[in-house]
This record gives C-alpha cells, sequence and structure tokens, in this order.
C-alpha cells in the first residue's frame, strides 16, 4: 500500500483545533501508511501535540496559515480575502502536488468556490457536487448527491452528478450497475419540477447509466436505490432533516428508563430492549457517516460537519484516504468522456 499525504484545515469548523488534532493523530493511529499535514495557527495546534507519541508525530507537519475563514463569511468575499488562510493553503498544498488531499470543517460557499477556483472542475461537469454515503435499514449504503453545493440545479447538472454518484457507487460500494434514481415529490413520471423531469428523460436515454425512475423523502434510508440525486437545496435539507431524526431515536434510547422506579425485572427488560434497538439502528448515527466528497474536481476534497466531533472528523479523514485510494477523480473523468462521446454521437 503506497503512502498518502492529507492536508487538514486544522481551523475549521465550530471547534477548530480541539477537534481536528486529536482526530488527525487518531487517523495516523489507524493507518500506517497516512502522513498528515496540519494547517493552521502553530501557537493553538502544538500544544495539543505535546502528549501524542513520538511515532505518530514522525508523520505529522504543521503547516503555518495565518488567518481563518469565518464560518458565516460570505461566500465571494471569503474567496476574495482567502490568501494566508488554513483553508486556501491546505487545498494549494493538494494543487501543488504536496498532499493527495484537503480535509475542511469549514465555511462550505468558501471551500466550494475555493476549491473549484484552485484545483478546477473536470472536463464536462459545471459545478462540483458535495456527496456522502449513507447507511440505510437494510444494512447497504446509498451515495446521495448534491448535499449542499448548489442551491439551484439544471437538468445538465442532475445527470452530471447521476455519473458521478453511479462511479461512487460501484467504487467505493463495490455495487455493479448501480440503481440511480432521482429525488422527487412523487413516482409518477408527471410528477416534480421541470428540471427534474428533463433530468428523468436524459438519463432514461444513457445506457451508462441504471435508471430506476423517482424516489420520494421518505425512501431516503429504505434501499431501494444505490444513488439518489438531488439539487443541493432539498439535498441539505433533507440530510439534516433525517440527521435530526436519527440523533433524536438515539438519544430517547440512551435515556429511557432514566428516573423511573421500576422492578428489578422491568428495569432488565427496558436495557435488553435498548440494547437491541441500539445494534439494530446505531450504524445510522450521523458521526460514523461525516464527511462529504465534493464531486467533480480534477482534486480530492473533503467537507465534515462544522459541529463535528473527534470521532466524526476521523471518519472525514478516513474518507479522503479512500477517494484516494480509489482514484475516484480520474475514474469519474473516464466514465464521463464515455458518456459524453456516446452523447455526441446520438
Amino acid at each position: 500500500m503506497i503512502r498518502l499525504t492529507l492536508a487538514v484545515d486544522a481551523m475549521g469548523g465550530d471547534f477548530g483545533p480541539c477537534v481536528t488534532v486529536p482526530a488527525a493523530l487518531q487517523a495516523l493511529t489507524s493507518h500506517s501508511q497516512l502522513d498528515i499535514l496540519l494547517v493552521g495557527d502553530p501557537d493553538t495546534i502544538t500544544p495539543l501535540l505535546t502528549k501524542a507519541d513520538s511515532s505518530l508525530l514522525g508523520r505529522l507537519q504543521v503547516i503555518p496559515a495565518e488567518s481563518v475563514i469565518a464560518s458565516d463569511a460570505k461566500p465571494s468575499q471569503a474567496v476574495r480575502n482567502s490568501r494566508g488562510s488554513s483553508m486556501r493553503t491546505a487545498l494549494e498544498l493538494v494543487k501543488e502536488g504536496k498532499a493527495d488531499a484537503c480535509v475542511s470543517a469549514g465555511n462550505t460557499g468558501a471551500l466550494m468556490g475555493l476549491a473549484k477556483l484552485l484545483l478546477k472542475p473536470l472536463d464536462g461537469i459545471e459545478r462540483p457536487a458535495l456527496m456522502s454515503i449513507l447507511p440505510h435499514q437494510q444494512w447497504g449504503k446509498t451515495v446521495v448527491l448534491d448535499l449542499g453545493a448548489n442551491v439551484g440545479c439544471d437538468s445538465a447538472m442532475l445527470v452530471q452528478f447521476a455519473v458521478m454518484g453511479a462511479v461512487m457507487a460501484e467504487e467505493l460500494l463495490g455495487i455493479a450497475q448501480p440503481r440511480v434514481a432521482l429525488l422527487n415529490i412523487g413516482q409518477e413520471e408527471t410528477k416534480g419540477l421541470e428540471t427534474i423531469r428533463e433530468a428523468a428523460a436524459l438519463l432514461r436515454e444513457a445506457p451508462q447509466i441504471n435508471y430506476i425512475g423517482y424516489l420520494e423523502g421518505n425512501d431516503l434510508l429504505t434501499g431501494k436505490t444505490d444513488v439518489l440525486v438531488c439539487d443541493g437545496f432539498v439535498g441539505n435539507v433533507t440530510l439534516k432533516t433525517m440527521e435530526g431524526v436519527v440523533r433524536m431515536f438515539l438519544s430517547l434510547l440512551r435515556s429511557s428508563g432514566e428516573g423511573k422506579k421500576r422492578s428489578w425485572w422491568l428495569k432488565w427488560l427496558g436495557r435488553w430492549i435498548q440494547k437491541r434497538l441500539t445494534k439494530r439502528f446505531g450504524h445510522l448515527n450521523p458521526d460514523q457517516y461525516n464527511g462529504a466528497c465534493l464531486l467533480g474536481l480534477r482534486g480530492t476534497v473533503i467537507k465534515s460537519h462544522g459541529a463535528a466531533n473527534q470521532l466524526a472528523f476521523a471518519v472525514a479523514i478516513e474518507q479522503a484516504e479512500q477517494a484516494v485510494r480509489r482514484q475516484i477523480p480520474q475514474r469519474i473523468a473516464a466514465r464521463l468522456d464515455a458518456v459524453l462521446a456516446r452523447s455526441d454521437k446520438a
């Protein structure tokens, strides 16, 4: 296995280095062929490394950055004033070939704008899309995109997302001929916005895509499709609604029975049910699938939730490693070439 180097924006997110630094050390512990460049303020980062094992420190380097892009900064303004920031410096390391991928929990709009500016979209991609792989109730996984990079999308962009999502399902999930669906307000062909109906017509004519039709929001976790495509506004609202419900459900499981006086057998039964339900649905915990890949670029960029804890951010770092090892940008480019070539002939 070849060595990989990841650039981590250590200052991004709601918690900054107090989460990103321990997560980086956790990732180094789990992956012996991984090196990490921590980008940010050395005075803030270095004290968090004092108790780290020397073998891990040998695979970690702190790259100084002068500033941090605020999470609430307007993306256009953040991009203009981004020189010297931890996010831009991490992306520049990828552009210069000093890192294989970038991981950041910072401002999504700024990350999208800077990544597109510095790394450039692949030929045939209008705008990159945020993609995540979500678990479903059948113990499998579903590729979902776009999750917030593009608020509005035309039909051509939705088709591009479908192509990229299919490649991800093949390469990361090992699914041959993955099923692709469009998220819509109904399963009837006449339902939904014109852009969705136009995208459906294009996908039906694309032999490289195993398009199965529309799915509704209540099918997100059912496993009825391997790839679910939508615009960024709908995708972001859908994802965060689902995560909120799952977190509430798991929280209720953990707190069930607390503070109540019950006989010993009722307490035992309650704990047994709680353990069974947690085992059955614990894989839906959002912390276990944190990290959205910004697909459609000439390099690999992973966007972590801003509120991610150490476990969740470590998962995002692992996603970056997997995407690089599977050569996702190169494989998407090859598939786009095939689809575009067939479209030209048609």
